[in-house]
């Protein structure tokens, strides 16, 4: 008996399939290429057309604050998805899943209060140097 004459499956309406949709990409592409508009004006040429001229140079500065928020974002992201993985396949994972995702969120903690307490989590100006300053100034307005 042969097994691969019996096990094959026909690759004919893959092919169609791969046809109809790379006509059906091609007929769009040549109908807007023959129907769109053309028109050449002044912020044509322009990146970003939209009526707006361009003022000024696109490099701006950023704090490197913005990008440690940015990485810790990366991060704790990357941890939900495996939090929502191991959440998944709980019942298969049994007690020992249960312990690696404990281990996992404990070393989360260890790793955010170190970032807290060195100052990556910091948005603003602290609070405190604020409020200093502001006694400092009423000090100095009541003694004048």
């Amino acid at each position: 008996m042969n097994t691969s004459i019996e096990n094959s499956v026909p690759l004919w309406p893959l092919l169609l399939y791969g046809a109809i949709v790379l006509t059906l990409v091609g007929a769009m592409l040549g109908l807007s290429y023959i129907l769109g508009q053309r028109h050449k004006e002044r912020a044509t040429e322009e990146p970003y057309e939209g009526g707006i001229l361009s003022d000024g140079s696109a490099r701006i500065r950023f704090s490197s604050q913005f990008y440690m928020i940015a990485m810790l974002f990366v991060i704790f992201d990357v941890e939900t998805i495996f939090i929502v993985s191991w959440a998944i396949a709980f019942k298969e994972l049994g007690w020992y899943g249960y312990a690696g995702v404990l281990i996992f969120v404990i070393l989360l903690v260890v790793v955010l209060i170190y970032e807290w307490r060195n100052g990556a989590l910091d948005f603003g100006p602290d609070g405190g140097k604020i409020l200093k300053a502001y006694k400092k100034l009423i000090k100095k307005e009541s003694a004048s």
